[in-house]
């Protein structure tokens, strides 16, 4: 029988920003425009839904003077996103 699957994991720049994070645990705002190649404002509106739900944490600091935004998976974020990967399998069971 297939699960539910958390409908924040199913956007495909929401997922594909968790994904790097479950390898990376933490990116800069730079590199991962680059990585899923979507525009700053999207993926900017992205990223504030995944804090929203506690997802992830972004830390605002600087390098030396320009501004800089790190994005780290929370403990929350991991488990979510290990759920979304095992119901995920509930689809196509082996």
């Amino acid at each position: 029988m297939t699960k539910d699957l958390d409908p924040l994991l199913l956007s495909q720049l929401r997922l594909a920003v968790m994904s790097h994070l479950m390898v990376a645990r933490e990116a800069e705002f730079n590199a991962l425009k680059q990585h899923t190649g979507a525009t700053a404002g999207n993926l900017s509106a992205q990223i504030a839904k995944l804090q929203e739900a506690g997802y992830i944490e972004v830390v605002k600091t600087y390098k030396g003077s320009y501004p800089l935004t790190i994005c780290k998976i929370t403990p929350t974020g991991i488990a979510a996103f290990e759920v979304f990967f095992e119901d995920l399998k509930t689809y196509f069971p082996l």
